[in-house]
Formats: structure tokens, sequence, C-alpha cells
């Protein structure tokens, strides 16, 4: 299978087979899995991963790893090609679905302004107080 890039303003409901569906203003991608399974692959751009427009084709950088379907695929797209890789143990996946999330939290506290971290944590303790005086009726 090859795979066409596709600049689009929103990721469509539907997607196809062999086409990577790409929306800058989003930074998010979407396509099919490589393996025919059918399973819908949404990437975070530039967060996750690169996707770029090699004359029409479609090339995506780091790996794919689909750890949440059953086809556990792990590949790369080069110019519209798959090239396969071996699949990820169950102790590798988990350890980069951690890291992944930890960066994505990390990533979102350095962006909030102190203000806003100190109102959030304002607002967890005002929730976590109210709770218990929720149970203790």
């Amino acid at each position: 299978m090859r795979f066409v890039y596709e600049a689009v303003d929103r990721i469509p409901n539907q997607l196809r087979e062999g086409i990577v569906y790409h929306t800058q203003e989003f930074e998010i991608a979407a396509l099919l899995c490589a393996c025919g399974c059918g399973h819908r692959i949404t990437l975070l751009v530039p967060d996750s991963h690169q996707v770029t427009d090699d004359n029409g084709l479609a090339t995506i950088r780091p790996s794919i790893g689909v750890f949440d379907a059953e086809c556990k695929s792990h590949y790369v797209i080069t110019a519209g090609e798959v090239d396969w890789l071996p699949a990820f143990t169950p102790a590798q996946a988990s350890s980069i679905m951690l890291r992944q999330i930890s960066r994505h939290v990390e990533a979102d506290r350095s962006r909030r302004s102190w203000i806003s971290r100190v109102w959030a944590a304002l607002q967890r303790m005002a929730f976590q107080l109210g709770s218990i005086f929720t149970r203790r009726r």
C-alpha cells in the first residue's frame, strides 16, 4: 500500500485507505492502519510526529506504533512506502506510552502561566473539600 498526502482543513469522519490527512491549523494527522485492519490512527503534529508531503506522497517520522489495536503494527512511512518494523513488546509499548504522556503533561505545565496554575490548584482544593463535606452527610 502507498500513502498519499492530503492537506485538509478538517480531518474527515470517514478515512480512506492509503491517505494521510493532515491539518496544519489543528496540528494533527490521521490515517487508517497500514496493515488493513481499519484501525484509525491520529497523530499529534509536531508534538509526537512529523508529517511531510514528498511530491504528493506522505512521509511520517518517527515510526507509528499501534498499541491500541489487535494488529499491534509498527512501521514508518517514507515517500508513501510502508517499511514494517518489529512489533513492540507489551513492556516496551507501556514504557513508550508513559513517556509520551509525561512529555505532554510537562509541556502543558510549561505553557500555563503561574496564575493559571494557582487557579487550577485552588479549584482542585475546592473540589476535594466539597467532596469531603458531601461524604459526611
